[in-house]
């Protein structure tokens, strides 16, 4: 796989070597900024080297990491925000989803997760790990409970249910278009219609939208 260059925000110093420092044994992974900032972040972006993946804290001081992900995601929607946070609040994970974020890790995890949620959100566009998965059930229930006709307004053509199933079960574009005999732009365009309607940010926030209103079976 080509170089991936990633940025990390976090107001530890201490704890962004530590994070850079144990990423050092791979060898497609590249840190081409830090910042000690959500601020500093933005102030230094494009920069020489662009990241295609920005490793975010959420508590900084000047501007926190929930701004500097809505920032990011206007203005260089290309890129893609894993947040990298000791905060466990579920709260916390379905916000940043909604906003922008393409993934959510703990400051605990090992550094091969962290590997392994750079690499999936440049080749599929999110990643979501067995914390998430479990806040997005646990979300899916709770509206069932609050409010059971919820998704019932919500309507979609069996071709968008077909498009966000395969989506949720980590299929490429042209995966997609394999299977549903169609051509890689038909699903792109049904993705993007998907995302505007839904107002995800992403494809992690249609993921995120799809499971939390039992869109898919």
């Amino acid at each position: 796989m080509s170089l991936i260059k990633v940025a990390i925000a976090d107001d530890h110093k201490i704890f962004r070597k530590g994070v850079i420092l144990s990423l050092r044994p791979y060898a497609n992974i590249k840190f081409v900024m830090e910042a000690e900032n959500g601020q500093e972040l933005i102030d230094n972006l494009p920069g020489e080297e662009t990241p295609e993946v920005i490793l975010m804290d959420l508590r900084m001081p000047r501007k926190d990491g929930i701004e500097a992900t809505k920032w990011v995601a206007k203005h260089y929607p290309q890129i893609h925000v894993i947040c990298l946070t000791m905060f466990e609040d579920e709260r916390f994970v379905s916000h940043m989803m909604e906003v922008g974020a393409n993934g959510y890790l703990l400051k605990s995890a090992e550094p091969q997760e962290i590997k392994k949620a750079i690499m999936e959100v440049v080749s599929k566009g999110y990643y979501l790990n067995n914390f998430v998965n479990r806040i997005l059930l646990k979300k899916s229930h709770s509206k069932q409970k609050v409010a059971p006709n919820l998704s019932q307004e919500i309507t979609i053509s069996d071709r968008e249910r077909e498009v966000i199933k395969y989506i949720c079960m980590e299929f490429t574009a042209q995966e997609i278009a394999q299977k549903l005999e169609v051509s890689p732009r038909t699903v792109e365009a049904i993705k993007d219609r998907l995302m505007e309607r839904f107002g995800s940010k992403n494809t992690a926030g249609l993921v995120f939208f799809a499971v939390k209103n039992n869109l898919i079976d």
